[in-house]
């Protein structure tokens, strides 16, 4: 079962077919992105002229074949950084490893902490917990140590939930993890990529077909560079809200 699960989902998240201009791919789902929450750390190194993000995520933060890890949306993120931010130095560094539960991808929280100091830390996971069967509770507990830890080793923090699959949906129950998932980003008070319900709505929209099963890298790469370009917009947002809070001790 997990094999088949795994293959649908490369086949259907990866792969899908552009049914509408890239520009309004990325536009419509805007309105899932607004946030009110605050990215001090991101702002206070702004003010520096220079920023550092971590993404720390599992198979689908990667794009397989050559040149896959330049057109994935942790690169995209970085180009559409540097874009929005001239005259900052802008360092977007990947550590996504296919197959990691978020237990397992928060063990590497402390070498990524004391070696590169990001002052973001993206954290894409779910997927993974969701077709292993971990306990809902268990993965929650593991999303509260690790955000816990990065937020005392001196990062902001962004939560991306799992890919939307229509052809996968009924065969893992993703749900109670994506609502884990949101669970701790409110309690936490940190922002969540809500990266299910904006490729469902591209999906109930028409603009990207999930359904479709050929594998094309092309238009995969149009879907990461949206999210690449989603992120980017996220971020600065939450820069600018700290900008505009009281000052605090964080």
């Amino acid at each position: 079962m997990r094999k088949l699960v795994a293959a649908a989902l490369a086949a259907s998240a990866f792969a899908p077919m552009v049914l509408a201009a890239d520009d309004d791919a990325c536009a419509v789902v805007a309105p899932l992105l607004s946030t009110e929450i605050p990215l001090p750390r991101v702002a206070a190194s702004l003010k520096e002229r220079r920023l550092e993000v971590a993404v720390v995520g599992t198979g689908s933060s990667i794009l397989a074949g050559t040149g896959g890890t330049d057109i994935a949306y942790p690169a995209r993120l970085q180009i559409a950084l540097v874009q929005r931010l001239p005259g900052t130095q802008v360092k977007v560094s990947s550590y996504a490893k296919p197959r990691q539960t978020s237990a397992e991808m928060a063990q590497s929280f402390g070498k990524i902490l004391s070696g590169f100091k990001p002052a973001l830390v993206i954290w894409q996971g779910g997927t993974v917990d969701a077709m292993r069967g971990v306990d809902p509770d268990d993965f929650r507990a593991a999303l509260e140590q690790g955000v816990g830890a990065l937020q005392s080793g001196g990062a902001d923090v962004i939560l991306m939930n799992m890919q939307y699959s229509p052809r996968t949906e009924s065969m893992i129950a993703i749900h109670s993890y994506a609502d884990n998932m949101r669970w701790v980003a409110q309690s936490r008070e940190i922002p969540l990529f809500d990266r299910f319900a904006i490729m469902k709505q591209w999906s109930e929209l028409g603009i990207f077909n999930f359904f479709a099963a050929t594998s094309n890298v092309e238009t995969a790469a149009r879907v990461h560079e949206c999210i690449g370009k989603l992120l980017a917009d996220l971020i600065l947002e939450g820069a600018k809200m700290a900008e505009t809070q009281p000052k605090t001790n964080q």
